[in-house]
């Protein structure tokens, strides 16, 4: 199929339509709006439902109810519509209801500004709500591979009764690129077995969050970890380049771990072997992946959108037998190759030269 030119929003949201998205939910905040637009023009042309909430509280447990019902249903919002998301994505999780959740991260804390931003990993890796799980978590870098991940995220939903979420900053959803769409998915018309569809000829089936006693809960959360053990062994997905007979390696993820290409780009023409290792699940994380590398460079260098979010998960996984060292932007600052090699130059420095130890740099 021929590419074509597509603006980032609206390429995620025809991308769910055709990955089978029966129905959509969500309220406007900047900068994914136009996925919300597209959506409210692009499902009742296809006899499918689009409802504006009145809120993201609103949407979120509008999802929450088609989930129950075995609907391949999505969301999408913008940092702080998030967070007033967590009690609903909570309440998804313990159910173990499939839903998908496009998260287009903007500038905080509070209510910001509408630049891109990637403050959101601690929100979306760590829990994406209160309790004892966590929700995949897809990170792409480009609008291709956006539009890639998100035909698999109703079948990872589906296939572990889990949300998944895919995460990109205000860059890639304002952006435009080419893009060759897929064909439309074929899903079967039956409903699982265990939604909530109607029990005329069967026992009624029944879905809840809340376990009173104390052993029934355990026994959801325990249900919950094998799950995540599960996804652990099957889910994970990165990209490397150049690590082959990398000495230093930079740490990146979606729109940066794409800038981050330019930077290896540029340190291998300068005669330094630094590689590039790119997390495109940031939940399961490519844990396995990074800590062999870590024993391979000599150090790491984590570029991020943020004050250092994945740092500390980089930092966990290396164990810290080499050092690690940071440089980022925030407020909408995006870390470009000219603050990416500087910082690299430094790690090198500290290797090399360990009496003068750099602080990470945060510029």
């Amino acid at each position: 199929m021929a590419k074509e030119l597509w603006k980032g929003n609206e390429a995620l949201a025809e991308a769910a339509i055709r990955a089978g998205a029966e129905a959509y939910f969500g309220y406007p905040i900047t900068p994914q709006t136009e996925l919300l637009e597209y959506m409210s023009r692009r499902m009742p042309e296809l006899g499918r439902v689009f409802l504006q909430a009145e809120s993201e509280i609103g949407a979120i447990n509008m999802v929450y109810g088609a989930a129950c019902a075995g609907v391949r249903v999505l969301s999408s919002s913008s940092s702080p519509g998030i967070s007033l998301m967590q009690e609903g994505l909570s309440y998804i999780a313990a159910s173990e209801v499939p839903a998908v959740l496009v998260n287009i991260m903007r500038g905080g804390p509070g209510l910001g500004n509408i630049q891109p931003s990637q403050g959101d990993y601690f929100q979306m890796v760590k829990s994406s709500g209160h309790g004892d799980y966590h929700a995949i978590v897809l990170a792409p870098s480009t609008l291709q591979e956006a539009v890639d991940l998100m035909q698999i995220t109703f079948e990872l939903a589906f296939k572990y009764r889990h949300i998944v979420t895919l995460i990109g900053d205000g860059t890639l959803g304002q952006m435009m690129e080419p893009v060759e769409m897929p064909p439309f998915k074929e899903w079967p018309e039956e409903r699982p077995a265990w939604a909530l569809t109607g029990a005329k000829d069967r026992p009624p089936n029944r879905i809840s969050s809340l376990y009173l006693g104390a052993e029934r809960l355990e026994a959801l959360n325990l249900r919950l970890q094998r799950k995540l053990d599960e996804i652990r062994q099957n889910e994970v997905r990165y990209e490397t380049m150049m690590t082959d007979d990398a000495e230093y390696l930079i740490v990146a993820f979606g729109t940066v771990g794409r800038i981050a290409q330019s930077a290896v780009r540029k340190a291998r023409a300068a005669g330094l072997k630094v590689g590039l290792f790119r997390p495109i699940t940031l939940c399961p994380y490519p844990e396995q992946q990074l800590e062999a590398l870590s024993r391979q460079v000599k150090g790491i260098l984590v570029t991020e959108m943020n004050a250092g979010q994945m740092l500390e998960d980089v930092r966990r996984i290396s164990r810290e037998r080499v050092p690690v060292q940071f440089v980022g932007r925030m407020g909408g600052m995006i870390p470009l190759p000219d603050d990416m090699l500087p910082a690299l130059h430094k790690l090198i420095e500290t290797v090399e030269h360990p009496q003068s130890s750099p602080a990470a740099v945060l510029a």
